[in-house]
């Protein structure tokens, strides 16, 4: 098999697996046996088990990133280079979102494995996410521009509960399925995103004194 075509064969039986299973209990020589190669071919090509589920991790994050950071620059163009603090938000929730669930999404693999990712955070899935803040710095600076009168620490504690409520939504959204009785729709996704953002922007304009008085 060309080089190009095993590399591939070894991603598409990785990502496959590790959606289906999990990082723990999916070995080398499953994938191998998956991909129709040999144990030297993953090594030659990713050397270890945690560069090949980081560079599996890596290659979907970059699609969802560069959606994010495209639909914050169309917000920002529309409002004359400062955007609303909503649409913010909702390019920021928005592509994680619609990428992990909805009926037709969520039963693909690249959904299933970002989905295996946030549940089962692993070590070279972490240090990507503790490494690759550079995109989160441009929402940083959007909101500072859409909201100048917030402390630095209040945008960003308001990005992170953005994103802490698109996680924790797309992890159990099972269990929230059966605690619900069906009565919160996973399949809205346009309407979770509606909700998670209504939620942020309320936190982060805020009155000051209501803001002191919840703390």
């Amino acid at each position: 098999m060309p080089s190009d075509l095993t590399r591939s064969a070894i991603l598409d039986a990785a990502e496959r697996l590790y959606a289906n299973s999990g990082f723990g209990d999916v070995t080398l020589r499953d994938i191998v046996a998956a991909a129709g190669v040999n144990l030297a071919a993953v090594n030659y090509h990713f050397g270890s088990k945690d560069e090949l589920i980081a560079e599996l991790f890596v290659t979907r994050s970059l699609a969802t990133n560069r959606e994010r950071l495209n639909a914050l620059k169309r917000a920002e163009q529309e409002g004359g280079g400062r955007a609303g603090i909503g649409a913010i938000l909702r390019a920021l929730v928005g592509p994680p979102l619609r990428g992990c669930l909805g009926p037709e999404r969520e039963r693909s693999t690249a959904a299933r494995f970002m989905i295996r990712a946030s549940i089962e955070t692993v070590a070279p899935i972490r240090r990507i996410k503790n490494r690759e803040i550079d995109h989160l710095k441009k929402f940083a600076a959007a909101m500072r521009r859409a909201l100048p009168d917030r402390g630095e620490a209040d945008l960003y504690w308001g990005l992170h509960f953005a994103l802490a409520m698109a996680h924790q939504t797309i992890r159990d959204s099972e269990r929230l399925t059966k605690l619900s009785e069906g009565r919160c729709d996973l399949d809205d996704v346009e309407g979770i995103i509606e909700r998670i953002v209504a939620v942020s922007v309320l936190a982060l304009t805020a009155e000051a004194e209501g803001t002191m008085a919840a703390r």
